[in-house]
């Protein structure tokens, strides 16, 4: 399952910059985004936003309630006409996680995967080649520094029948960067590349799977994207994707550079 590209030693800082294309205010815009051709769905811990994509106009929303008494949704991902959104107990223990769905067309939830008690909470699921990528996050004990749990942190490769593929962690380097937290949001570009986000910091990291062993491999880092949480890549534009400023409650839309087979330097 190797990416097809060759090993990087280190994070390749280069000074790639994302640039930012525009923005339009979002209520649920607190945890992530999801994008299909036309929509953006802004996403909070508890509800969902349905936005038209040219205007910014609020179309549809959800909110949990007693007979869907979600409490942590996290990143999102479009598929089929169907809106995926990970779930989780967080900050509560023992740690338990599902891929909650939605109809794009009316935003009525329609189904779950549960994952019960598993290897961590889901912080984001996407589609890629026929298998859901899933980041399931532990995070560092603040009262104690010397705890690194966030190290646990994993990708994990499912079938469409959620039957476990494959895992991999994370660089310790990259999982010291993003302390006490972990992965907030993950999208590959279209070149089989993996754009991760923490929870604040407003960098992309871009790793790829190794060809061999179990740690994801350092290729670059892209500044200047929105300050962590959820993104969702738009396929129909190119080199676009679109994050969240959780602190304006706002949608931003931005353009991340193309990078070269070896992941360092923009085309």
């Amino acid at each position: 399952v190797a990416a097809g590209l060759p090993a990087a030693a280190s994070w390749a800082d280069e000074g790639l910059r994302a640039e930012v294309l525009g923005r339009f205010p979002a209520a649920e815009a607190h945890q992530g985004v999801a994008v299909d051709r036309q929509h953006v769905y802004a996403i909070g811990s508890r509800s969902i936003g349905k936005y038209d994509k040219q205007s910014g106009r609020k179309l549809a929303a959800w909110e949990s309630d007693d007979e869907q008494p979600l409490e942590h949704l996290n990143s999102g991902f479009v598929l089929e006409g169907k809106l995926y959104c990970a779930h989780s107990n967080y900050p509560h223990q023992p740690a338990t996680s599902s891929v909650e769905i939605w109809d794009t067309a009316t935003l009525e939830h329609v189904g779950n995967h549960s994952f019960g008690i598993y290897e961590g909470s889901c912080t984001w699921a996407v589609f890629r080649e026929g298998a859901w990528w899933v980041a399931l996050a532990h995070y560092n004990d603040k009262s104690n520094p010397a705890d690194t749990n966030n190290r646990k942190t994993s990708l994990v490769k499912f079938d469409r029948k959620w039957r476990r593929l494959a895992g991999w962690v994370f660089p310790d380097e990259l999982m010291a960067r993003l302390s006490p937290y972990s992965t907030s949001g993950g999208v590959w570009s279209p070149e089989g590349q993996l754009h991760i986000t923490g929870h604040d910091a407003p960098t992309l990291f871009v790793l790829q799977v190794p060809q061999a062993g179990s740690t994801l491999v350092p290729v670059a880092e892209i500044h200047g994207s929105t300050p962590g949480q959820g993104i969702a890549w738009d396929y129909d534009e190119g080199h676009v994707v679109y994050g969240i400023n959780r602190k304006q409650h706002a949608v931003v839309k931005m353009r991340v550079p193309e990078l070269s087979e070896q992941g360092a330097g923009a085309r």
